[in-house]
């Protein structure tokens, strides 16, 4: 070649080439990077949501903490000896005619302070005072929202006997119990007389009581919440616990967070802010101990289960279309947010849907997966299986997204038939059972699988160690069958075998 300048330019174009065929292949690179599958997880459980029965004494500082969100409580009246009763379980008026409880019977409290509430009835109509400003006195559970101040009632308690209660209406009177067919609130006396038509036993049914996040921000109110939830937040799960978890297996996170995450630093009363700021930490920490994350959306608006974890205020289960829009706004947040990080194992939309239409429910899957998609091409998208449908039913559906798993869980409790297996049964149950559902489960060309959820807990009776350390051998050696892997709930938890730390800690388990 006779032309220097030519030449010159072609050797400039070929080197332009090459440079770009180096980066474009770097960046593909950085696009496809994988990770080894199964994954050995851990639950964090209780750090970002609050799980009461994990931690109970998070709750001891909350004045009247047996009343909080949700609790369901029963008032009979000390002198017709009946309970007050929402007629038809709402709708219609309040009257004092019935000898036993039930439903409609049964009041769901929403806290308003340490001493006032809203009452819920079995129809999810609030009790109010009617036609306050004429100066009635009549109640009624008939309105569908408790945003007026007709809806507010204090509960006043007895010093001697705090289940002996007066209840004091919006008009600043008392409730009575004037008759089986008349309740008022038009009552000015201050007696605690059993014979008093203004005083009221009340029955707390504890067993149904909710400890979650909601419980507990809204229970120790806006000024004192804030330190309880970030002094957790910093102590609970720390630097410490990812280099322990790296050191003795574990190699990712399931990271539970709530919908109310994505409107940081300001989400809607009575939530926290900052609980984002402490995900970016579990992202730096795993980063630098080889850890991998998976958020999980938690806790959906509306409560997809109505269980505490679910963040649920009154424990009933309210999600479906029309808190899609909302749900997908968190999910698209912590794509937006956490997409380019390295160690996002993936994303799950929904945790334990119970309870909600199977359309709807595939609807948000796709559209969730949609919005995922948008940030990261990468990371895993990860779909819940229904508790109450069989392991299956996603199986199709979900074969038709690239890089999805389907999480399933699996505990030896809840369920009537694990009550008397003993330690042999429960052991050959894993072996048996849960192994031919992952293999049921597993198929060639569809989606991976993650059992997302597990423990050491049974119900067997003075089981030894080496019992515990089978049962954990087991579980193991069935669930890392799973293609995408497997996660304990949980790394921290006050009774020892829901505590993985402890496991390890302990020499009942290792990987």
């Amino acid at each position: 070649m006779n032309n220097p300048f030519l030449f010159s330019f072609l050797n400039l174009v070929v080197a332009l080439y090459l440079c770009s065929s180096h980066f474009v292949a770097v960046a593909e690179e950085s696009q496809n990077t994988s990770f080894s599958l199964p994954l050995r997880a851990v639950n964090l459980g209780n750090w970002l949501i609050i799980e009461g029965w994990m931690k109970p004494s998070l709750f001891d500082g909350i004045p009247n903490k047996d009343l909080l969100d949700g609790t369901q409580v029963r008032f009979m009246s000390t002198k017709l000896q009946k309970y007050l009763s929402a007629e038809h379980g709402g709708g219609s008026i309040i009257v004092a005619n019935r000898t036993n409880a039930r439903g409609w019977e049964t009041f769901r409290l929403w806290r308003v302070n340490e001493t006032f509430f809203n009452f819920r009835v079995s129809n999810k109509q609030f009790i109010s005072l009617d036609n306050q400003g004429e100066g009635g006195n009549s109640l009624v559970a008939n309105s569908d929202s408790a945003s007026s101040s007709t809806e507010t009632f204090q509960i006043v308690r007895n010093d001697g006997d705090p289940n002996k209660v007066r209840i004091r209406a919006p008009n600043g009177l008392f409730l009575q119990a004037i008759s089986e067919t008349k309740v008022s609130a038009d009552y000015a006396g201050s007696s605690w007389d059993d014979s008093d038509p203004s005083v009221f036993k009340m029955i707390v049914l504890t067993d149904s009581t909710i400890r979650g996040e909601y419980q507990i921000t809204n229970g120790y109110g806006p000024e004192k919440a804030p330190e309880i939830m970030r002094g957790h937040w910093n102590t609970y799960i720390t630097e410490d616990d990812f280099k322990f978890m790296s050191e003795n297996g574990v190699n990712a996170v399931r990271v539970p967070v709530g919908w109310w995450i994505a409107h940081d630093p300001t989400p809607p009363k009575p939530f926290v802010g900052g609980s984002s700021q402490i995900l970016d930490k579990a992202f730096t920490w795993g980063e630098k101990y080889g850890i991998k994350v998976i958020v999980d959306l938690h806790a959906c608006p509306g409560s997809q289960n109505g269980a505490p974890h679910s963040a649920t205020r009154d424990g009933y289960q309210e999600w479906g279309d029309s808190y899609i829009p909302d749900t997908l706004a968190t999910i698209d947040f912590l794509a937006q947010r956490y997409g380019d990080r390295a160690n996002l194992a993936a994303i799950e939309l929904m945790n334990e849907p119970q309870r909600v239409d199977l359309g709807s429910l595939q609807k948000y899957y796709k559209a969730g997966y949609d919005a995922v998609r948008k940030h990261t091409s990468n990371a895993y998208v990860i779909m819940s299986n229904p508790l109450d449908r069989d392991s299956k039913v996603l199986l199709s559906f979900a074969g038709g997204f690239n890089r999805v798993a389907i999480d399933v869980h699996y505990y030896n409790l809840f369920v009537p038939k694990f009550n008397t297996m003993n330690v042999k049964q429960n052991i050959d149950y894993v072996k048996n059972q849960r192994a031919s559902d992952i293999s049921s489960l597993t198929k060639s060309n569809g989606p991976l699988i993650f059992v997302g959820e597990w423990s050491g807990d049974w119900k067997v009776q003075d089981a030894s160690k080496e019992d515990h350390r089978q049962f954990l051998k087991a579980q193991v050696d069935v669930y890392s069958r799973a293609t995408f892997g497997w996660a304990y709930w949980s790394y921290k938890c006050d009774s020892d075998n829901w505590s993985l730390k402890w496991m390890i800690d302990n020499n009942y388990v290792n990987f």
